[in-house]
């Protein structure tokens, strides 16, 4: 499982030309790539790391706060193609990416043990096309790999 965490100031979730979520203030845009292979442990290993990452600044400058520290949001979108392979040919291959039923499933396990974390939770609309508009406060991108 792959999540990629963008730190923000805000995140809005179009689909159709409407929002159909937004998280106002500081929070993580979180992209959520799940594995055709991924297990329950996949899923522990993300939720666990996400509101516990210290990569919000202190009072000097330092990345040591958490999503927890400053009571940020989380904004979690699902993101296939994070398991994009491209080293063959010119069109993405998206063979290692879960299908739809387990990507669904997962992303929605994850919202939800993000949910019992206390903290406000965003989210996409899976499987539709959206527009995601935010701020990379930072810029700061993290990337979490749970077979790393």
């Amino acid at each position: 499982m792959i999540a990629v965490l963008q730190r923000s100031d805000g995140v809005k979730c179009f689909v159709d030309d409407k929002i159909t979520s937004k998280i106002d203030g500081k929070c993580l845009l979180i992209l959520i790539g799940v594995h055709k292979d991924d297990t329950n442990e996949d899923i522990e290993y993300i939720v666990r790391k996400i509101p516990e990452l210290r990569i919000f600044e202190d009072e000097d400058g330092k990345m040591n706060l958490s999503a927890k520290d400053v009571n940020a949001g989380l904004f979690v979108v699902s993101q296939f193609t994070l398991f994009a392979r491209c080293k063959k040919g010119k069109r993405p291959n998206f063979m290692d990416a879960a299908g739809a039923q387990k990507g669904k499933e997962y992303y929605e396990k994850i919202v939800q043990e993000l949910r019992n974390t206390g903290l406000e939770v965003g989210t996409g609309e899976f499987g539709e096309h959206m527009n995601i508009v935010f701020n990379n406060d930072g810029p700061v991108t993290i990337l979490l790999d749970s077979r790393e």
